[in-house]
């Protein structure tokens, strides 16, 4: 059926421009496997002008520094908790033992794969700066997945086309400049140092150039029109393969740099670079064949699946709302729909050494089952059922059944020690949900016996973790625990509001799929279902974060307002509206919203839209705050050191699907989630409910 809206002039009136030097708004391409981020070259070419690391990152791409099995958690001496009469000890404590904890912490770390950039030579054969470029203009086109980046160089003009083949590898380049017959252009590939730059997870976005000892570069094969690079550093390799349209000469600079040099004569060049890893193959393809792919996958992809158009609304917000929209969706499919669950700064550079957390996998691809995308989401659950046993084994290590999923890992899913992260359990019901997504989506046999582990594993863990308190005659979590507010002590914590009812919700969507399933029940999880503890609500009549902080809006108004998400995240059966109406009037005038996440904005705004408050809803998505910053590039800025964090795109596109198509069991109006004053026109389709 034909689109009702005008989908390519949607998504083109939002195509990022950039006319000079942004060091905080690259562009980049990718296909949810591999992403190249460019200045405004449009390749790498003066990654030292930008705060911004222009990297080259991959699903595959990781290091471990000596080799994978150099420490194993079971060396950690664990720090022990009581619990109910036990001791259970969690990777929480580094003192006397910080090499261990920190290699653990460390490894697997993400590959920077290599840097390829433009050197462009003055008349008088110096390298020019940045300053040197003139009259530039890049522009991102969504509708085909390409970058074309204009600018002057000494009154010369150099056009350069940059896309990703969308089911390979690889980048294409086509470069179009009179410079190129004067022989003041050559491209540049360099490979940086694959081991982190520091401890520290917010300098560890840094990329090291300086020691070449720690990686071996080698060129394996030049003939005619191609080269191959062997990386090898300790136990781990990769190859690059680059593949150029005319003759060209290939010279070694540094030891892990080199020079691609078009020949004279010509004011074309063509090329291609791809990547693999060691031992497998790559078939390269030309520029001008990866340019029609790209185009033809967005257009395929901007097609399919829901949209939303906001720019016939009065409110002068709305131009704004539908450009972070347009930009995230394109954003989370190239970043956040992978076959691993994404870091929190995607394919760009490493937060945290690359690895991903798990409590941000919700906010990354949760919302691709509300746009009509449910395949992108698809793509990173199989990882789960790939590392169920580690889950299991994580558990039954504590004294637990089922599987417990681990918080910052890696893709071979070994939890990561911290004194924060071994103690969260609000990523534990995300796979669950997720599931339950896939079968919304998908209602067939196939989907529940795919994710069937999955779920029963998580559930079962969920059930072993509650523990009865016979005094109180109810079912409780924690201590220790720390809740999706992550400053509060673990063995301090009990009952978090968001955790208390993510739990119910997890156990009944488990218990459906038993039923769906043909299983029998099982009587525990019904009894944990029903019997957990009341969500806990101070004296002021509005819920605390947990059932021990009645100072939850004086010293602890600080990072996540989490209790909102019992209602809004989740469809929050065991909440009283009213008090959540009063919780969230608290949180809008007593939170510190400058100590607040990309995700928190539009978790509470969710929370409005179920109370009814479409105006606070849209205050909410577009409230003024450094953290809800979005730049030219669609990214949504946080701080120096995590200058992208896609759980806030993500984010925002769950809660302006659940706006604009409501929710099931919902009002049945349209747009139940923005304001009904006339102000807003909300045209949609191809939309789904969440629960």
């Amino acid at each position: 059926m034909k689109s009702s809206i005008d989908r390519k002039a949607l998504v083109t009136r939002h195509n990022p421009v950039i006319h000079a030097l942004d060091p905080l708004s690259p562009l980049s391409v990718g296909n949810s496997e591999i992403a190249y981020t460019v200045d405004l070259t449009g390749m790498q070419s003066f990654p030292n002008d930008y705060t911004f690391p222009l990297g080259t990152q991959s699903q595959w791409g990781w290091h471990s520094s000596g080799n994978p099995d150099k420490h194993q958690l079971e060396e950690l001496r664990l720090k022990e908790y009581e619990t109910y009469g036990r001791k259970v000890g969690y990777e929480t404590d580094p003192e006397g033992q910080e090499e261990v904890f920190h290699w653990l912490r460390q490894n697997p770390h993400r590959l920077q794969l290599g840097r390829v950039g433009l050197v462009i030579r003055a008349e008088d054969g110096k390298r020019i700066a940045i300053a040197d470029v003139q009259d530039a203009k890049q522009t991102l086109d969504m509708w085909s997945g390409t970058i074309t980046s204009r600018f002057r160089v000494e009154g010369l003009a150099v056009q350069v086309i940059t896309c990703c083949h969308p089911h390979s590898d690889q980048i294409g380049i086509q470069i179009d400049s009179p410079l190129l017959a004067q022989g003041r252009l050559c491209i540049e590939i360099a490979f940086p140092d694959p081991e982190p730059v520091s401890r520290n997870w917010g300098k560890c976005m840094a990329v090291e150039w300086g020691r070449d000892e720690t990686h071996e570069t080698k060129v394996a094969d030049v003939s005619s029109g191609k080269a191959v690079f062997e990386r090898t550093m300790d136990s781990d390799g990769y190859r690059m393969d680059v593949k150029w349209s005319d003759s060209a000469e290939l010279s070694r600079g540094a030891k892990h740099s080199f020079s691609l040099t078009p020949s004279a004569l010509t004011e074309t060049f063509s090329f291609t670079f791809g990547f693999v890893r060691t031992g497998g193959e790559i078939e390269m393809l030309p520029a001008d064949a990866i340019q029609v792919e790209s185009s033809l996958h967005w257009e395929a992809f901007w097609n399919d699946g829901g949209v939303i158009e906001l720019a016939e609304s009065q409110d002068a917000r709305a131009l704004e709302l539908e450009r972070r929209i347009v930009l995230s969706q394109f954003l989370t499919a190239i970043h956040c729909a992978g076959s691993l669950p994404p870091q929190e700064t995607g394919l760009l550079y490493n937060s945290w050494f690359g690895k991903f957390h798990l409590e941000m996998h919700w906010w990354h691809a949760a919302h691709f089952a509300q746009w009509g995308r449910i395949g992108l989401l698809k793509k990173s659950l199989d990882w789960y059922r790939r590392i169920l046993p580690v889950a299991e084994k994580l558990a039954r290590s504590q004294g637990y059944e089922g599987a417990r999923w681990p918080k910052m890992v890696g893709p071979e899913g070994r939890q990561s020690p911290s004194p924060i992260g071994a103690l969260l359990i609000w990523q534990q019901p995300h796979p669950i949900d997720l599931a339950e997504l896939c079968y919304q989506a998908e209602p067939t046999r196939e989907t529940l016996d795919w994710l069937k582990d999955v779920v029963m594993e998580s559930a079962r863990f969920m059930a072993s973790f509650a523990v009865w308190d016979a005094d109180r005659k109810a079912y409780v979590l924690g201590p220790p625990v720390i809740p999706a507010q992550e400053n509060h002590r673990g063995e301090d914590s009990i009952n978090p509001t968001f955790e208390l009812e993510y739990w119910r919700h997890g156990l009944e969507i488990a218990l459906k799929w038993r039923e769906r399933l043909g299983m029998p029940t099982e009587a525990l999880w019904e009894r944990i279902r029903d019997g957990l503890a009341p969500l806990p609500v101070g004296e002021e009549g509005v819920y605390m974060a947990h059932e021990r902080c009645p100072d939850t809006y004086t010293k602890m108004n600080i990072d996540h307002p989490s209790m909102l998400g019992a209602l809004g995240i989740l469809p929050g059966k065991a909440v009283d509206h009213d008090v959540m109406r009063a919780t969230l009037n608290k949180v809008v005038t007593e939170w510190k919203w400058d100590t607040s996440w990309g995700w928190d904005f539009p978790m509470s705004a969710m929370t409005a839209a179920r109370l009814g408050d479409g105006n606070r809803a849209v205050d909410l998505l577009l409230m003024n705050a450094t953290k809800n910053t979005y730049l030219p590039n669609g990214h949504n800025y946080q701080r120096d050191n995590l200058l992208a964090y896609l759980p806030g795109n993500g984010g925002l596109l769950a809660a302006v699907a659940l706006m604009a198509c409501g929710w099931q069991d919902g009002p049945d109006t349209h747009a139940p989630g923005f304001p009904s004053d006339g102000t807003w026109t909300v045209r949609c389709e191809g939309l789904h409910q969440r629960l």
